[in-house]
């Protein structure tokens, strides 16, 4: 019977931060975690949130794969807690290293997430940040391997803003060999310190295409992933953006270019009509909401890890 691992890092802050080997790793545990293959329970262990940013599948998949492990999860919302008063982060890391077994924290600066580690006793979660979104991405690779079994010759095009899920995205690709596009208009490319750092992980770097053409990128992929054009903190940006992103759409004209068997995903919430139609969404091809539901089962792997 498949058990739990102990990963090498103590911290889950970037996608980087486990390897390759890791990766399949915990979704092999979530695969058997979704079979009900792997009975595990961490009774009397907490979770704690710190959630600066609203969120409904983050939140409540954490909250439901901590107890699924048997444990509780503590939310340590901003707005009621001294957080948000301007404690320091050094003050409250420390403080809730002695109460919590593990924290997730979901904010804006990459930096604030790492001063909470600094200071932590016990492991921390990127719940998201502006740079990254890795729980979301062991969700989307394990989303991908249910469907194609493996990684080889699987290409994923992400079609629209160079944001946090496209950072994750390209990181996982590096350390998975899987050939990533990303489709975005221009000045909306990814952070080029996480372009440069796939580049380095990348044994073949032609695996790794940035391109202003979503026809192009779309040609033969046989995924094709969206996110919200304006990202949370980027609402004065939206008309602007609206107009920017204009042909950047997943629709059934662009699908058509991908391959047959392609798949469809969305980390949600999904703006219809504007980075995906409609008529997507609820196609045949879409996995989006069986993506959704592995953030659950990629989430309970990952704390049965962190916490073993």
């Amino acid at each position: 019977m498949l058990k739990t691992i102990k990963l090498a890092n103590k911290n889950f802050l970037s996608s980087l931060d486990i390897s390759s080997e890791e990766f399949l790793q915990i979704l092999e545990i979530a695969k058997n975690f979704k079979n009900k293959d792997l009975n595990l329970k961490l009774k009397d262990k907490v979770l704690g949130l710190i959630f600066d940013k609203s969120s409904t599948r983050t939140r409540v998949s954490f909250q439901v794969a901590m107890s699924r492990l048997g444990g509780t999860t503590v939310d340590l919302n901003p707005n009621t807690s001294q957080i948000g008063r301007g404690e320091p982060i050094r003050d409250t890391a420390r403080v809730l290293s002695r109460y919590c077994d593990v924290i997730a924290i979901r904010t804006f600066k990459q930096s604030d997430l790492e001063e909470y580690a600094k200071w932590s006793s016990k492991p921390v979660i990127n719940a998201l940040t502006d740079l990254e979104h890795p729980c979301q991405t062991l969700a989307d690779f394990m989303t991908i391997k249910e469907e194609f079994i493996d990684f080889k010759n699987v290409v994923l095009t992400f079609i629209g803003d160079g944001n946090n899920v496209a950072n994750s995205l390209i990181l996982c690709g590096a350390l998975l060999g899987v050939e990533v596009r990303i489709a975005c208009p221009k000045g909306y490319e990814p952070n080029d310190l996480v372009i440069n750092k796939a580049q380095k992980i990348y044994k073949n770097k032609n695996l790794l295409k940035i391109t202003n053409d979503p026809i192009a990128a779309v040609q033969g992929a046989n995924v094709l992933y969206t996110d919200v054009w304006s990202s949370m903190g980027e609402e004065n940006q939206k008309k602007e953006k609206d107009k920017d992103f204009l042909g950047f759409t997943i629709d059934q004209s662009l699908v058509k270019n991908a391959d047959k068997d392609a798949i469809i995903l969305h980390c949600l919430p999904a703006y219809r009509a504007k980075e995906i139609s409609d008529e997507v969404i609820e196609s045949e091809k879409s996995r989006i909401f069986e993506q959704a539901e592995n953030r659950m089962h990629a989430q309970q792997a990952l704390l049965s890890c962190l916490l073993s």
